[in-house]
């Protein structure tokens, strides 16, 4: 068996993520070196790297972020820099460490954050040469390891990750001497392992980083609202406070860091729930999705009668909203308002462009959000799920995104006023910002009485279900599922331009071929075909399969995170919800019954 074949797991869409029993000192260690490998390869590639080399003193484009906690020593700009962070989980920090020590081993420079979200990171490679690796497993289990990684202010694609599984996996077989002295059978998790600190590493206290980052957001609201901008009726004040009261559940994780100190210098009020950092996760898991997760902040909104509750996820780059009254606000729905937010604070430069402006929404998200969004003057974009693939659009250099949301709770601004990621607390403060500035009639804007005015709408959680066995032989169960819908979307647009006298074996052969193993559902009448795929129907194929009806829509697609089917359905009432899962399992059913017999299953929220 190959070297680290039971890690090939953690190598998955987004990042490095799994079991911690896999995150072995020797796997660390090997790891550590494709790091040195992958930084050195992208700087022997780099024109100048001293050009993008910057001193302590953190910048916002062009305006710098004065803070009397700052270093101002400057870092060898000869040197590839990385800055390195990790998250509260049990284990994560000496996994940092362990890299750090690695990297600063083989001639890199690192600069150490310590206890950091992700987004801050992020923020912090960008002040260097946007390289930076955290260690997290954003908003999973206790006991799930994992490492995000920047290179180039770019994180990596699926194939970038397998390329360094791959340069691992080499690597060990050709250089076993660079390994750490650890015998190949051992298969102790890297907890406890001795890292000293070498003199290439620079060590940052935490208030350096969290004070730059705060000053940096601080001077985005600056720019958007200043002193004497005159709203419609009255003058918003920079330098006073939001008048909110506002209730924010850290869920444990890394805001708990800094939540209350940068939200404090906004709001009137803060309240906070779960701020302590704790790898354990006492409260539940991090993640604000889950079902009935946010109970104890809905609880807490109306009894404090807050004007809003937030929620973050173990590493800071999800949010979740309650409003005025302890309703859980739909991530379409606060997708929505976040877009309202970015176009109506959208610079000059880009609203005063020839291009349409697009908004970015992936594919689990509702059949109403295209539609709400159009009505905004915007184009609105379907992408595939992953809130890295949605990042990799918006760096295109021709790309007219200014801002990106999925129905998981990631939201990324892209209007050049701060960095390009999914910062689930800045998006935040963008909100609240938006809440407060005066509406027609004077006063601040109430969360429930805005998604009120938006369409009912009765849906499904994103819910997991088991893959499906398939033969050896047979395509996997979504590929069988999209070549069985484009097949029938054929066969019913065919059928419109044929004289229905036509028999029916000449309209088979107009549409698409199915695979073998899908060659069983051509017993479908046209009049079934019909009823399932309606004229108007509309069908995507980019991530899974995606139907919109009239009523409703659902998705089924395979995960990037785990070995799983993900499902979501939803219609305009209960009985169209129903409808549209009565619809999927039909089209499952003949793949598998089971399958079919899941969907229906699904309970509405």
């Amino acid at each position: 068996m190959p070297s680290f074949a039971a890690q090939q797991c953690l190598f998955r869409a987004y990042d490095i993520r799994g079991s911690r029993q896999h995150f072995t000192a020797r796997f660390v260690t090997a790891l550590g070196l494709a790091f040195a490998e992958l930084y050195h390869q992208q700087n022997c590639g780099s024109k100048d790297v001293s050009a993008n080399s910057r001193s302590l003193t953190p910048t916002v484009g062009s305006k710098t972020v004065h803070s009397k906690t700052i270093n101002s020593k400057t870092i060898n700009s000869k040197r590839t820099i990385i800055v390195i962070g990790y998250d509260v989980r049990c284990g994560s920090d000496v996994i940092a460490h362990r890299l750090a020590d690695i990297l600063t081993q083989h001639g890199l420079h690192v600069v150490q954050l310590n206890l950091v979200t992700t987004p801050m990171m992020v923020f912090w490679a960008e002040q260097y040469q946007g390289h930076g690796i955290i260690v997290t497993a954003s908003h999973s289990a206790k006991d799930i390891l994992g490492i995000k990684w920047l290179v180039d202010h770019r994180s990596p694609s699926g194939t970038d990750i397998q390329m360094l599984y791959q340069q691992l996996v080499d690597s060990a077989a050709h250089h076993p001497s660079d390994q750490q002295k650890v015998k190949p059978e051992h298969r102790t998790p890297c907890i406890g392992v001795d890292v000293p600190v070498t003199d290439n590493q620079t060590v940052l206290a935490h208030e350096q980083v969290a004070t730059a980052y705060i000053d940096a957001i601080a001077q985005v609201f600056e720019q958007i609202y200043p002193i004497h901008k005159q709203h419609p009726r009255g003058t918003y004040h920079s330098s006073a406070k939001l008048d909110l009261v506002v209730v924010i559940d850290c869920m444990h994780g890394a805001t708990s860091n800094v939540a209350q100190r940068l939200f404090e210098r906004f709001c009137r009020q803060v309240i906070m729930l779960n701020d302590t950092p704790d790898g354990n996760f006492p409260a539940g898991n991090p993640d604000p999705t889950e079902p009935h997760r946010l109970i104890p902040l809905q609880q807490s909104v109306v009894a404090h009668q807050a004007d809003i509750g937030i929620a973050f996820d173990g590493d800071g780059d999800r949010l979740m909203v309650v409003d005025n009254s302890g309703k859980v606000v739909m991530p379409d729905h606060l997708l929505y308002l976040l877009a309202q937010v970015a176009l109506s604070a959208c610079p000059d430069a880009l609203a005063d462009s020839q291009l349409t402006s697009q908004i970015l929404f992936d594919i689990k998200c509702s059949h109403h959000l295209p539609k709400l969004l159009s009505e905004l003057g915007i184009v609105p974009v379907v992408s595939k799920t992953g809130s890295s693939f949605m990042r990799q659009q918006m760096q295109q250099p021709a790309s007219q995104i200014i801002f990106a949301g999925e129905f998981s709770g990631h939201f990324i601004f892209n209007d050049r006023r701060f960095i390009v990621y999914d910062d689930a607390m800045y998006a935040a403060l963008r909100l609240l910002h938006w809440l407060s500035a005066a509406d027609e009639h004077g006063g601040k804007k109430v969360l429930a009485d805005i998604t009120h005015t938006l369409p009912d709408m009765v849906s499904t959680a994103d819910h997991y279900l088991p893959v499906p066995k398939t033969r050896p032989t047979d395509c996997p169960i979504i590929e069988q599922l999209a070549r069985l819908c484009q097949y029938l979307r054929q066969l019913v647009e065919t059928a419109q331009s044929v004289d229905s006298s036509r028999d029916f074996g000449l309209l088979n052969a107009c549409s698409p071929p199915l695979c073998h193993c899908s060659a069983h559902s051509q017993h479908l009448t046209l009049e079934q075909a019909r009823r399932l795929l309606p004229v108007g129907t509309k069908l995507s194929c980019i991530d899974g399969v995606r139907l919109d009806f009239a009523h409703g829509f659902g998705v089924v697609r395979q995960s990037n995170t785990s070995h799983h089917l993900t499902a979501r359905f939803a219609g305009n009432s209960l009985t169209d919800l129903k409808a549209v899962q009565a619809t999927f399992a039909t089209l499952c059913r003949p793949f598998d019954k089971k399958l079919a017999e899941q969907i229906v299953a699904i309970p509405a929220e």
